[in-house]
This record gives C-alpha cells, structure tokens and sequence, in this order.
C-alpha cells in the first residue's frame, strides 16, 4: 500500500499541473503570513536590500527586486524560447496552423483592455488597462489537463498556443507602454549585444554559454535602459540556436533545464512574494470599484468575448477553421480558461500603479476574476463533454 502511494506521488510530480499546485500552495502560503502576526517581518524581508553599488556599476536591490526584475527575467527567458520554437516548428510554425490562436490571442487581449478603459476611463486608475489583457499559461492548461481526455487534444494545444501568443501581446505592451523614460546609450548597449549574439547564431555558435553570458550584460544594460528588465529575457531568447531535426538544439536543451528551476521556484516564489495582500475592511467593496470591475469584467467576460468574436470572423471570412472535434461550446469553456489572469496580470499590475492601496486592489481583483473563470471554465467544459462526447474516445475503443 505505501509503495502504491509512493508512486502515485512520484506521478503526481512528474504531471502537467503539479507546477500549478506548487504555484497555488504558495499564493495560500503567501496569504496567510499576510495576515498573521508574521506579516511584518515578511515585509522586512521583502524590503531588504543586497547587492553590490559602485559609481560605475549598480547592483543593489530589494528581495522583492531581485526577484520581479531578475529572477521573472529568467521567466521570460523561457517564455521567448517557448514562442521561438512554436514560431519555427511548432503550432505557430505555419498560417494555417498559427492564424487563429494568433488572432484569438490578440482578441482576447484587446477586449479586455477595451472594457477596463472604458469602465475607468478619466480616473488615476486608467494606466491599469494591460491588467486584464494576459492568459496564464501554467494554469489555464493545469485546469484543462484535469479534464483529462473527455476533452478533444487539439483544443488544449489550441489553448496552448492562443496562451503562448498571448504572452507575446504582453510583452510587448509591457516593453512599448510600461517602461519608463529611456537611456539611449544602455539601449544601444543592450542592444549591441544581442546583436552580437544573433552573429553568433548565424555563424553556428551553438555553445550556450556565449549566449548565456552575454545575455547577463544584455539584462544589466536594458534593466538601466528605462525598458523593464524582463524585456532582455524574450530578446535574448531570440537568439538562441535551432534547428528543424530531431537532434535536440541549444534552444531546447536551454528550455529543458528552465522547466524544473521556472515551474517550481521561480513562478511559485513570484506568486510567493506579490500576493501577500493584507485583507482590509472594504477590500470585498473593492470588488465594485472602477478598478475592481475593470479587472473581473475584463478577464472573466473580455476574454471570452474578445476570442469567441475572433474566431467568429475568421471562420467567417475562411481564415481558418476550428480545432478538429471541437464546436463553438468548445470555444466558449476554452475562452473562459482564457481569462485565468494571475501570473502576467499580477505582474503587469505592478508596473501599472505606484499606490500600494491600487496595487492590493488590482491582486484582489485578479485573485477572484482568476478563480471565476476557472471553474466556469471547467464547468462549462466538463458538461459540453457530456453532451458532445469526444470522438477521439471512441477512435482510441
């Protein structure tokens, strides 16, 4: 019996979404020291500072830092290795493969900024507007792997890829309209180095140090540009080799030793660190605010709004049709798993706000706009399972 368990736990942690369960158990963990007497010493911590400071070089933040600007640079290391491949030989590889989670994901993101401008539209609250845009990844496809196969494959590798699109919109709102003012020659510096690694790719370079090292210099030199630092890890990214053999590249040997680190220590203390919110009086009041119903509004019905219109019309104009076995109630529970904000939105949201009272307000927010949509998601998924059994079911018998 203990050895059955045993392996059942061994499985457990190799599964798609056990990252996802690490991920929720830190964002519990995270909540309870915010309100518990440890809450203030936590605070501490986050607030301390470490590093190293000199006239010539400034390497000296905070915990908290430290980690949204140099450890979710790693994040998005990853993220641009992720988009690099599906672009180059996965499900973005192609028109006809990439034309409707690429549209659906930009559907999915302007809808959801278009209600949260209008709902806060002339308040000290509008620069809020990219919080509602982002679809997590890790758990968007953790709620969808739980349905297991009652659900056609090509929807969750729909999913998989509207969220990796997704991902790309984001940054490059947060690159284009979340950085603050520029310093050309850190710019041209960072730069310069990307640069050099793209020669270094092109003339067959496929050792990763002479990317990896580079690519520190390339997130010092962007990080003082005035462009946010987690911007270096996606062009960084760009520039590491592969190939279109079976033989695995750089680039996927690099994500492969990301996965473990990313998934279960740097996502999960990321959520550790931003979710620490200090319940308040009020806070569920907050919840109707302009700020509050911009976010849920937009997350929860944007979303699916925004990708079941996209796909609309270009199924309507013959871009593109439906993933294989699936129908439009399909695409309605796959829109709803689009609008599970938290990792992106939380980030985006501390870029958005310098009050903190804002900042809480939008984590709330985008707590409970994540939650709703995930069980609505599933939900609505499992009962449409019900009614339109999957035929790949009766393929497999």
């Amino acid at each position: 019996m203990a050895k059955i368990n045993l392996q059942a736990f061994k499985d457990f942690t190799k599964s798609t979404y056990f990252g996802s369960f690490i991920l929720f158990l830190c964002l519990v963990v995270s909540l309870t020291i915010a309100n518990s007497p440890l809450a203030e010493g936590f605070e501490h911590v986050l607030k301390y500072q470490f590093g190293y400071e000199s006239e010539m070089i400034h390497l000296k933040y905070s915990t908290e830092g430290w980690i949204n600007d140099g450890l979710m640079a790693i994040f998005f290391l990853m993220v641009g290795l992720e988009i690099k491949r599906e672009l180059l030989e996965g499900e973005l590889s192609s028109f006809k493969k990439a034309v409707l989670p690429i549209l659906s994901a930009f559907g999915g993101a302007i809808v959801p900024a278009i209600i949260y401008a209008c709902i806060n539209f002339g308040t000290d609250k509008i620069h809020g507007w990219g919080i509602p845009m982002a679809t997590d990844i890790a758990f968007a496809l953790a709620v969808i792997s739980m349905l297991g196969k009652i659900v056609p494959s090509s929807l969750k590798v729909f999913l998989a890829a509207l969220a990796i699109a997704d991902d790309l919109f984001a940054i490059l709102v947060i690159a284009i309209f979340y950085s603050t003012s520029l310093n050309w020659m850190n710019l041209g510096i960072g730069v310069a180095i990307v640069a050099l690694l793209a020669i270094f790719n092109k003339v067959g370079i496929k050792n990763l140090w002479f990317y990896i090292i580079p690519g520190i210099f390339v997130w010092y030199f962007i990080h003082h540009s005035g462009i946010h630092a987690t911007i270096a890890g996606v062009m960084v990214a760009f520039t590491i080799p592969t190939n279109a053999t079976d033989a695995a590249s750089p680039l996927e040997k690099l994500e492969h030793a990301l996965a473990n680190p990313v998934n279960f220590f740097i996502i999960p203390l990321f959520a550790l660190i931003n979710t620490n919110i200090t319940y308040e009086t009020g806070m569920l009041a907050g919840l109707h605010s302009k700020l509050g119903l911009g976010i849920i509004l937009g997350l929860v019905i944007g979303k699916v709004a925004g990708i079941l219109l996209t796909c609309l019309i270009c199924t309507k104009l013959k871009f593109a049709t439906l993933p294989t076995f699936a129908n439009w109630w399909h695409m309605v529970g796959v829109g709803l798993l689009g609008g599970i904000g938290f990792t992106m939105s939380i980030f985006v949201s501390l870029l958005s706000f310098k009050n903190a009272d804002f900042i809480n307000e939008a984590k709330f927010s985008i707590l409970v706009a994540s939650l709703i949509a995930g069980v609505l998601g599933f939900n609505f998924l499992k009962r449409v399972s019900k009614k339109y059994p999957n035929p790949e079911l009766t393929q497999e018998n």
